[in-house]
Order: structure tokens, then C-alpha cells, then sequence
């Protein structure tokens, strides 16, 4: 036991400061928010259209992408011959309403998630339990929720934890499309929870069904079974995504300190 606790000391505190400091740089490899160029667009062009395999881009009347169908496999932008779609480094995606993810051309910000209202800030925003479900997903959202538990996010140090029972949970943080096999214990899940409570649809399969969308035994995401008050789009999204999203429905975000 000594050893441990020597162990311990030698390695200091190791809990990121965010967000009472910038966040974590990303990596090379970190592929955010995508950026629309719709001027560039060479007329009658679908190139990209044409490689996204969601069906997460349209052309009619101008070019839109609906991030809760978008894997962020970046097809788009190397069929684009006029770099007309391009993955920006902002992880800050999660919002309130579905529709807040379509993105036009030359946007510059989403209409992130507004806090809840303030009697649900008082239930919730000191100590939130939430039921995780894994609906029919493939283990990548799911790992990177469990990530958020690690000594290097902690996410228990905001009150957030997660809990076996839907009766000792304030609501669901939901992942994958839902399957047929799924949809009843979902919504049994759901019933089960005490009101008031809320729903999180993490990833794109939970938003739109993701690469399974339409398929005859998915329900192409939560919001077909149960109503959902946060949606944080990715495939899968990145931790500091889900953990940005969830501060944020708690009002517990100071916008000044967290922009890197």
C-alpha cells in the first residue's frame, strides 16, 4: 500500500484545469467542426454530395450538411475539387435543437446549447446521475464517455456521475442508433427514470442512426423513442466534446476561460 501511495505523490495532481483554464490541445488528427465555402461550389457539381456515405450533404437549393448525420470521415472534403468543405479545430458541437445542426455555407458558429432553465439548474446543476444506455452502438461513443471517468478528466469533480439503476438517475446519456432489439428497453429505460429528467443522444448513430440510418432494424436514433434535450454529434464525438456539451446544459461554462 505504501508503494501505491509513494506512486501517487511522484506522479502529482493530473486532472486537466479545463474549464478553469484553455482546454487540452487536440491532435493533428482531430478533425471539428466542418466549414462551408458555398461559394466555391462549381455549379452542377456533386462531388461530395455524391462521397458522403449519410447522406449528410445536400445541394437544394445550396450546399447544407446535417452534422447529426456526419461521421467526420472527411470524404466530402477530399472530393471536393474547389476545397469548398473543410474540418475545422473547434470541437464545441453539442446543441439543444436538432435542427441547429444543419450548417449552411459560410457560417461561422453553431447555436450551441443554451443552459437548462433555472429550476432545472438548481435540481441538476450540482449533481447530475445519469443511466447510461448503449443503444445497439459500437463501443467507440461508449469509450469515449468512459474516458471522461479517467483521473484525467474526472468527471465526478462536476458532480456528473454514472449510475446502474434508471431509478437513482436524472436522466439517459444515450449511444447507438437504436436497434429494433433495443427500442423497448430503451423506452423502459426512459419510463423508468423519475421525473423531472433529462435525455443526451451522444455520437451519430444516437442522433440519426449513422451509418446504419434506414436500416430495417434500427430506428435511426434516440429522439424516434424518446424526446432529447442535448445532442452531441460525432462519430465518435471527441471527450472534450461530450464533456463541453454536458457543461454547457449545466450553465457551468465561462466562455472566457475556455477558448484556447
Amino acid at each position: 500500500m505504501i508503494q501505491v501511495l509513494l506512486a501517487r505523490l511522484k506522479q502529482r495532481h493530473r486532472t486537466m484545469k479545463y474549464p478553469a483554464a484553455p482546454p487540452p490541445e487536440m491532435p493533428d488528427r482531430f478533425r471539428g467542426r466542418p466549414l462551408l465555402a458555398g461559394s466555391k461550389c462549381p455549379e452542377g457539381c456533386r462531388a461530395c454530395a455524391d462521397a458522403c456515405p449519410t447522406g449528410a450533404i445536400t445541394l437544394d437549393p445550396e450546399l447544407r450538411l446535417d452534422l447529426g448525420k456526419c461521421l467526420f470521415c472527411t470524404e466530402c472534403e477530399q472530393a471536393c475539387p474547389q476545397n469548398a468543405i473543410t474540418c475545422t479545430r473547434d470541437y464545441r458541437l453539442a446543441v439543444r435543437k436538432r435542427q441547429a445542426l444543419i450548417l449552411a455555407p459560410d457560417q461561422a458558429e453553431l447555436e450551441l446549447a443554451a443552459a437548462l432553465d433555472t429550476k432545472s439548474r438548481r435540481l441538476f446543476g450540482h449533481s447530475l446521475k445519469l443511466r447510461q444506455v448503449s443503444a445497439g452502438g459500437c463501443n467507440a461513443c461508449e469509450a469515449d464517455v468512459n474516458v471522461l471517468g479517467t483521473v484525467g478528466w474526472d468527471l465526478g469533480r462536476f458532480g456528473i456521475q454514472m449510475v446502474a439503476s434508471p431509478r437513482h438517475a436524472d436522466g439517459l446519456l444515450i449511444t447507438g442508433p437504436v436497434t429494433e432489439n433495443m427500442k423497448l428497453a430503451l423506452r423502459k429505460t426512459y419510463d423508468s427514470v423519475p421525473a423531472p429528467k433529462i435525455v443526451i443522444a451522444v455520437g451519430a448513430c444516437a442522433l440519426s442512426g449513422g451509418p446504419y440510418r434506414d436500416h430495417a432494424e434500427v430506428q435511426n436514433g434516440a429522439e424516434s423513442v424518446v424526446p432529447v434535450d442535448l445532442f452531441i454529434p460525432g462519430c465518435p464525438p471527441h471527450p472534450l466534446t461530450i464533456l463541453d456539451g454536458l457543461l454547457r446544459l449545466l450553465g457551468r461554462l465561462d466562455e472566457s476561460k475556455t477558448r484556447g
